[in-house]
């Protein structure tokens, strides 16, 4: 069944989050008090290089205190398009220009409490251009075998859902066609 939002209250906002409340009619005209977190979307990328590996960054979340490999991706600004800001955050992030980019997946990663979305692009080459933009983003940034993936998931060292489910679509589905 389709739920109905009757109103959508703000309980919080700032740049990066709008936390609200939402009267939602569920089935038999019930009625709950809904949280939801309104954000802007993000984009990123899955780099590959000619011998099959990906890169990726080394971080630590301190949210959930866990260490684990994530793909580039950050916000898109203002006027910039999904593909631009996935190009963007490689280099900022990764020190890495990527080639050309092409949709890998389109995801909405925790859909049960917020509108988030992410735009994954693919690039089957990159350039480097120097040091990451900023020194806090990651511990460090390395080329890892796609191969490894499904064993980086089951060692719980790739945890992030945006980057799991692009590497892992990319390990069973293949490269992304180029656009014409």
């Amino acid at each position: 069944m389709r739920w109905t939002v009757h109103s959508e209250e703000e309980l919080y906002r700032d740049r990066w989050l709008d936390i609200r409340i939402a009267d939602v009619e569920i089935s038999g005209g019930r009625h709950l008090e809904h949280r939801l977190i309104r954000s802007s979307p993000g984009a990123g990328a899955v780099v590959m290089n000619d011998h099959g590996d990906v890169l990726l960054e080394w971080r630590h979340r301190f949210i959930t205190d866990t260490w684990g490999y994530e793909i580039p991706i950050g916000g898109i600004d203002d006027g910039e398009a999904p593909e631009e800001a996935a190009a963007r955050e490689v280099e900022e992030e990764t020190g890495w220009r990527p080639g050309p980019l092409y949709p890998l997946v389109y995801v909405q990663p925790t859909p049960g409490i917020s509108d988030s979305e992410h735009h994954i692009f693919f690039a089957d080459s990159a350039e480097h251009i120097g040091d990451p933009l900023e020194d806090w983003e990651s511990e460090r940034i390395e080329w890892v075998p796609l191969a490894d993936v499904p064993k980086l998931v089951a060692e719980r060292k790739l945890v992030s859902g945006t980057t799991m489910t692009a590497l892992l679509y990319l390990y069973g589905v293949g490269r992304p066609a180029a656009r014409s």
